[in-house]
């Protein structure tokens, strides 16, 4: 989203916001140098147009006990919308699908799976086979997160 209404000053409040999302008004006012009034009606202005899309707490996967992350990588057996929305209803109801995303290349689809073992990952595949028609299962366990972040770049803002 490229729109002239977003300045610096927004750049470096979702900057301060995607980092802890529970910093106090009156703190971000100090750091980006406005008073806190403009600081909350900005960011209320970022929600009303959906640049900040929600607030989340970010959960340890580990000490919630899902520690294997998983991606399975699925070939449609058909490019069909009746198959694309038959996916998307079995994805959303699959707790252990965190994220899916439609690719281009080979592999048409891509999902990221949190699971406390391969047993649960066993289950959540046989889930999925059962229920829809793939063409090809590719899976990749991970063995280690070398970055996680969910904040993106805001200088394109």
């Amino acid at each position: 989203m490229n729109d002239a209404r977003f300045d610096e000053i927004d750049q470096r409040i979702l900057q301060i916001l995607q980092t802890d999302s529970d910093v106090p008004i009156a703190e971000i006012a100090d750091r980006v140098g406005l008073s806190q009034t403009p600081v909350w009606r900005r960011i209320k202005r970022m929600e009303a147009t959906g640049l900040i899309r929600a607030r989340v707490a970010l959960v340890d996967q580990k000490l919630v006990g899902v520690p294997m992350t998983i991606f399975i990588g699925v070939t449609a057996p058909r490019h069909a919308m009746e198959w694309l929305e038959q996916f998307r209803t079995l994805i959303e109801d699959i707790p252990e699908v965190v994220e899916a995303y439609r690719l281009t290349g080979s592999t048409d689809y891509i999902m990221k799976v949190v699971v406390p073992d391969i047993a649960t990952y066993d289950a959540v595949y046989k889930r999925l086979i059962d229920r829809l028609e793939f063409s090809t299962v590719n899976s990749s366990i991970s063995m280690e997160e070398l970055k996680f972040t969910t904040a993106v770049p805001t200088r394109y803002l």
